[in-house]
C-alpha cells in the first residue's frame, strides 16, 4: 500500500489487497511443520511448498520466513521436546537448519524454483550498516527470481540478542523488504478474545486498528515445538501495520486460501500510510543503547508539539552510549515516550541537565547549541511494551 492508495477501511478491502500482493511475506509456525515426536513433516511441508511455490510462478514475490529448525533437530538428537536451555537449542538448530533447508530445497526444485538461505540475527535488523546489508541480500535475491528462506541464526545468537520468535522478524522482514501484505500460519485459524478453549473466547475475524485491540493472548498452546504464541503474533500485525502492510492470520492448512486473501482467518488493517524506513527501524527494530529521562515540559513538548528534545529538559541518562545511537526518552512516571538518535554521548549529557541552548552555546561551544534529539530522528512510542 503506498500513500497514493485509499485507506483499506474494510475486511473485504483488506482480504482483497492481501489477495493482490504482488510481494507477500509468509511465516510457517514450528508447529505447523513438524512435531516434537516425529520431526518434521513431510506432507505438511508439501503443502507449504506447493502453496508458495503456484505463488511464486503467478509472478508474486515471496519471501519465506520459516521456523522449524530446532524442532527439526529434535529427533536426530534423540530429543522429545524442545529444550529450555540455549545451548541445547542452538545443537538442536545446529543440525535441524540443514535439514530443514534440505528440504525446502528439494521441494521447490520440483517447481523450477531456486531457494536461498538467510539467517538473520538482531544486529541484523537493529544496526543500521547491517540492516542495509540485509536489505541488499533479500532485494537482490527477488531480483533474481530467488525465493529467500529467512530464519533466526539460532546457532549463535544469545539470550540477550535473539527475536525469540519469528512472528517479529516476520514483520520486521516484511516492512524492510517493502512488502505488500503479511501472511502468519500457525497451527490456530484465526485470533480470539481469548484462549479458543475458553468458552467465553469470541472469533475475530477483522481489526481495523489493531493499537485498540483488547484480548487475552498470554496463555500458551500445547505444541511443544514452538516459541511464539498468539501475544508476539499481535505485535508483529502491530510492526507490519505500523509500516503500512495488511497482515493475514489463518492456519497454515489453510495457507492456499491465506494468501489470496480468501477463507477464515483474522485481518488487520495497515495505518494509512507507511512510515520512513528509518522511523520504523527506530520504533521497532532497534536496540535501545540507554535512556534518557525528561520532564513533563518536555514529554509535552515531544507529544503535542513535536518538538526535538532540548537540554532543557533532560533530567538523566541511563546507560553506556555514543552519539548516533538509539536511546529511549522515558517521562516522570517512567514511561516510555519516545524513541530517537541522540546527538550527544551518555558522557557529555550530564553536564547539559536543564539547561538553555544560548548558555550551552557560551560555556561549552557552538556543537552544544545543536538539539539532543531532532524531531525527524524520533518516533512516539505509543505501546511501550514492544
Amino acid at each position: 500500500m503506498t500513500t497514493t492508495e485509499p485507506r483499506l477501511n474494510t475486511e473485504e478491502q483488506v482480504r482483497t489487497a492481501i489477495g493482490k500482493a504482488r510481494r507477500l511475506v509468509v511465516k510457517i509456525g514450528s508447529s505447523s511443520l513438524s512435531s516434537a515426536s516425529k520431526g518434521l513433516d513431510d506432507e505438511r511441508l508439501e503443502h507449504v511448498v506447493t502453496t508458495l511455490a503456484a505463488a511464486h510462478k503467478a509472478g508474486r514475490d515471496i519471501v519465506l520466513i520459516s521456523s522449524g529448525a530446532i524442532a527439526a533437530g529434535l529427533r536426530p538428537l534423540g530429543l522429545s521436546r524442545r529444550p529450555r536451555d540455549l545451548a541445547h537449542q542452538q545443537a538442536a538448530a545446529a543440525v535441524g537448519q540443514g535439514l530443514l533447508m534440505e528440504r525446502y530445497t528439494e521441494g521447490f526444485a520440483q517447481h523450477g524454483i531456486r531457494v536461498g538461505q538467510v539467517l538473520l540475527t538482531v544486529d541484523d535488523v537493529t544496526r543500521q550498516s547491517n540492516y542495509r546489508n540485509a536489505l541488499r541480500t533479500l532485494g537482490t535475491l527477488l531480483r533474481m527470481g530467488v525465493l529467500p528462506i529467512v530464519n533466526e541464526n539460532d546457532t549463535v545468537a544469545t539470550h540477550e540478542i535473539r527475536f525469540g520468535d519469528n512472528d517479529r522478524l516476520a514483520a520486521l522482514v516484511a516492512q524492510l523488504v517493502r512488502a505488500d501484505a503479511l501472511v502468519l500460519l500457525s497451527d490456530v485459524d484465526a485470533l480470539y478474545t481469548a484462549h479458543p478453549d475458553d468458552p467465553d473466547a469470541e472469533r475475530i475475524d477483522f481489526v481495523p486498528d489493531v493499537d485498540e485491540l483488547e484480548v487475552d493472548t498470554h496463555r500458551a498452546g500445547r505444541a511443544g515445538v514452538g516459541s511464539g504464541g498468539m501475544t508476539t503474533k499481535v505485535q508483529a500485525a502491530q510492526i507490519a501495520a505500523s509500516a503500512g502492510i495488511p497482515v493475514m492470520l489463518d492456519n497454515a492448512r489453510d495457507a492456499e486460501h491465506a494468501i489470496a486473501g480468501r477463507g477464515g482467518g483474522t485481518v488487520f488493517a495497515p495505518i494509512d500510510h507507511r512510515r520512513p524506513r528509518r522511523l520504523l527501524w527506530l520504533a521497532f527494530a532497534s536496540r535501545s543503547r540507554g535512556s534518557i529521562r525528561i520532564d513533563a515540559g518536555a514529554v509535552k513538548a515531544l507529544t503535542r508539539g513535536h518538538a526535538s528534545l532540548l537540554a532543557a529538559g533532560v533530567t538523566g541518562v541511563e546507560g553506556d552510549f555514543v552519539a548516533g545511537d538509539p536511546v529511549e526518552l522515558v517521562g516522570p512516571d517512567a514511561e516510555v515516550v519516545a524513541r530517537g538518535i541522540v546527538n550527544f554521548s551518555s558522557e557529555e549529557l550530564p553536564a547539559m541537565f536543564g539547561r538553555n541552548s544560548a548558555e550551552l552555546a557560551a560555556e561549552l561551544g557552538l556543537e552544544y547549541e545543536r538539539e539532543v534529539i531532532h524531531r525527524d530522528m524520533l518516533v512516539l512510542m505509543h505501546h511501550t511494551g514492544m
